[in-house]
């Protein structure tokens, strides 16, 4: 990573943005080099940005910085009268500057220890100039920097800011940003040369000294002991209140129309009553995110303001959609993820622990937000070991953290725990759920779809299952893939049959095939054509596929991309309609403007892959067409319950399901009980799927009579029960 990867813009101004937090600590962060020329020059501004600081150190980087001395007109005036006064005296007032160490706090201890170390280990080095001519002496006053990543790229700035606490913080201060490798006027090499010329003694009019009784002098005040450059915050001491992050104080939100409902009420007072632990399984749309952020609200009064709070999404995506709610009840929280904006949220994470640790007044409250692959690295579980005291884990899609590699987060430490999660049983996986249902506790609200759609918290829906049959190469993949992956069961805890890590990679390649098969792309163009000039339509694309541990973003498969790419033709080119695809190749920003001209009706449809299954929100979906299979019911009741969020205008949503057979129901009706054997696994899970998908609709009886023909047509029955014979005789 490198200045290239960060948001630098070309101006900032201090009323505008924090200088030190926005620019100052994220470019430090990445730097090798640093060559600053200041007016005047206090020390305090190294120790606010000292994190950064430390990671060049590490880097085996220097740091080099002119400063001129903070003189009166005495001083001026005494220094003209003689050479050998004048080093006498430049010394002794640069030596005034620096404070008894009696008179520093125990922060700002460590914080001097820092900047003795950088001298002493040769990082930091400190001369100081000032202008000279036959008529006296004068101040040099360049304010420029010039600072190079590991990569070479350099970049300059030059502005009114000066390295004090004051300049940092209070003054108006502007400073312009140049790139090397955007700077066809050459200012970043000119900047860096004039300053190279000033640090070694060669640039006309000014007097460079290096006075290395002043840096002995540091060096034998305030180094106490070896900092641990990897530790932002220097041990236990912390940066100064420049750039911290302010988590704020929780409130009820404040827009109108907002009101507590009351199964979230019912809900909170049940968790509470369970000692602050417990899970919200609530449907998919019906308010997990609000009802959660009021039950902090609840613990951090009931704290009085004592509480971390620890929030963790499988997505990146979600995490930025988590922002938006946090900021309606006065959160700020630190954003850590790999692609963070917060490019300093370690140090931001660093410090807020240290002042819970230090008990800093008004910093015993703050907000971490995270994900999942984020929050296992041993970095972060690190920094997260000196947390104590008060601590809500709020996990959302609770049922991720089941999974052997991520249940070391599970922190037996943090007293006050909260899952999110509309299917927290975790398919296949037992013993997770149980590892999960220890740790979190019992449910405290139960809140199906159904009843989501009757209070009206959920919009209801029509289901329109649609036959797509396999073709005769496909049904023979079928089957082969289906003889191998009954090779690749093994006995596992209990005696329990269990699937190979063999079997995993066929049965995820039976279920692309399935969800790929090539009929629904000429099915989906016959059941699109009567909507043509709606709006607000989503197709949804391509195989389930769960995020693998360590991961926080999915990328599409070569047979979902083929398949998208299809059907953006299909519906783009063939039959003109205004489409745009939705996949994990467009970031969060494009997304963003996706969605928005989604909703304002600027484009008809969008071509999807997995938006359902990780949490994108897009209210005002009416009409999908479901293309995507999956034999997960987390998954399709999930998705399910996203189409159905409420929106102006939307009374009901349309689901059209490509329902994927072998073969026709015709064809089954004359087949033995043998032949559809072989075909078991496809007809139970696709019609499983369209059973709970009819079970609420508004054309129930419409839709259960086409689950019913294929059931019978399939013998479903019959082969279900001699599957459940089957599994008691292995058992």
């Amino acid at each position: 990573m490198g200045f290239r990867d960060l948001n630098i813009k070309i101006e900032y101004r201090s009323k505008l943005t924090d200088i030190a937090r926005d620019f100052m600590v994220p470019v430090l962060s990445e730097a090798v080099s640093y060559k600053r020329a200041v007016g005047f020059f206090s020390s305090s501004a190294l120790l606010e940005i000292a994190p950064g600081i430390g990671r060049i150190a590490l880097k085996g980087g220097r740091i080099k910085l002119i400063a001129s001395p903070n003189l009166s007109e005495g001083d001026v005036e005494a220094i003209s009268k003689g050479y050998a006064l004048r080093e006498h005296l430049l010394k002794e007032r640069l030596l005034r500057e620096l404070p008894k160490v009696e008179e520093l706090s125990v922060l700002d201890r460590n914080r001097f220890n820092m900047l003795a170390n950088l001298i002493a280990s040769g990082v930091l080095d400190i001369r100081i100039a000032f202008a000279e001519s036959s008529s006296g002496m004068g101040i040099y006053h360049d304010k420029t920097a010039i600072l190079e990543d590991g990569l070479g790229d350099k970049i300059a700035f030059f502005g009114s800011m000066n390295e004090t606490r004051n300049a940092l913080v209070e003054n108006y201060e502007v400073i312009h940003v140049f790139k090397a490798w955007n700077d066809s006027e050459g200012r970043v090499r000119a900047e860096e040369s004039a300053f190279d010329a000033i640090w070694n003694g060669y640039e006309p009019g000014l007097v460079t000294f290096e006075f290395p009784e002043v840096k002995e002098e540091i060096v034998r005040r305030y180094l106490v002991k070896e900092p641990d450059y990897e530790d932002d915050l220097i041990g236990d001491s912390a940066p100064s209140s420049c750039g911290e992050a302010k988590s704020g104080q929780p409130h009820i939100p404040d827009f109108e129309g907002f009101e507590v409902r009351g199964y979230q009420q019912a809900a909170i007072d049940e968790w509470s009553r369970c000692g602050y632990r417990g899970l919200f399984d609530m449907a998919t749309g019906t308010g997990k995110t609000i009802t959660s952020l009021l039950a902090v609200l609840q613990l951090y009064e009931e704290t009085q303001g004592n509480l971390a709070v620890i929030i963790t999404c499988p997505y990146q995506h979600l995490v930025e959609q988590w922002l938006e709610d946090l900021a309606h009840f006065g959160i700020d929280p630190i954003v850590a993820y790999s692609k963070s904006s917060q490019k300093d949220w370690k140090t931001r994470l660093k410090r807020a622990i240290y002042y819970r640790r230090m008990k800093r007044p008004n910093r015993q409250f703050f907000c971490l937000i995270t994900t999942n692959a984020t929050l296992v690295t041993d970095a972060v579980q690190e920094m997260l070991s000196k947390l104590h005291g008060n601590v809500l884990f709020l996990a959302d899609e609770a049922h991720n953290l089941g999974a052997s590699g991520y249940q070391k987060v599970l922190n037996p430490d943090w007293e006050f725990r909260l899952a999110l999660s509309a299917t927290f049983d975790r398919h296949h996986d037992e013993d997770g759920t149980a590892v999960l249902r220890s740790y979190f506790g019992k449910t405290c609200i139960y809140y199906p779809l159904e009843q989501a759609i009757r209070d009206g918290k959920l919009c209801e829906y029509r289901y329109y299952p649609i036959p797509v049959t396999l073709t005769d190469d496909e049904l023979g993949e079928y089957r082969k893939l289906t003889r191998e992956l009954g090779k690749c069961f093994a006995k596992g805890k209990g005696g329990k049959r269990e699937l190979t890590s063999r079997g995993e990679i066929v049965a995820q390649k039976r279920a692309r095939l399935v969800a790929a098969a090539r009929n629904k792309i000429s099915a989906l163009e016959k059941a699109i054509i009567p909507y043509l000039d709606t709006r607000h339509i989503l197709v949804y694309c391509g195989a389930a596929q769960m995020l693998g541990e360590g991961e926080d973003e999915t990328t599409a498969g070569e047979d979902d991309a083929r398949q998208i790419s299809v059907v953006v033709d299909l519906l783009g080119n063939k039959l003109g309609m205004s489409v745009s695809k939705f996949t994990s190749e467009e970031d969060i920003g494009e997304r963003e403007t996706l969605k928005q001209e989604f909703s304002d009706g600027n484009l008809q449809a969008l071509v999807a892959i997995k938006c359902l299954d990780e949490g994108v929100n897009i209210p005002n979906i009416r009409t999908a067409f479901m293309l995507a299979s999956t034999t997960n019911p987390k998954e399709y009741i999930q998705r399910r319950g996203r189409l159905l969020r409420k929106a102006k205008g939307k009374n009901y949503a349309e689901i059209f399901d490509f329902i994927t057979l072998p073969y026709s129901a015709d064809v089954a009706s004359g087949q033995g009980i043998e032949e559809v054997k072989s075909v078991y696994a496809l007809i139970d899970n696709e019609v499983t799927r369209a059973s709970e998908f009819a079970r609420h609709a508004q054309n129930f009886s419409e839709a259960q009579s086409f689950v019913d023909e294929i059931s019978e047509s399939f013998r479903l029955d019959e082969l279900r029960l001699i599957a459940e014979l089957k599994e008691q005789e292995g058992a």
